[in-house]
């Protein structure tokens, strides 16, 4: 997800993101679908956010 993207949920479904942490880890929307690079870099993104190492 890009700033853009949050940007649009927050426009579109603002009362329901109040209370929730949306986070943006700045991955260009560049790959295909399952593309294993892609894959590899949001498991190392999401495992920061909660304190995991995915293989």
């Amino acid at each position: 997800m890009e700033q853009k993207h949050k940007n649009r949920l927050k426009a579109q479904f603002g009362h329901l993101s109040t209370y929730k942490d949306i986070q943006v880890l700045d991955i260009a929307d560049e790959y295909q679908y399952m593309d294993n690079e892609l894959v590899s870099i949001i498991k190392q993104s999401v495992g920061s956010y909660l304190g995991l190492t995915l293989a």
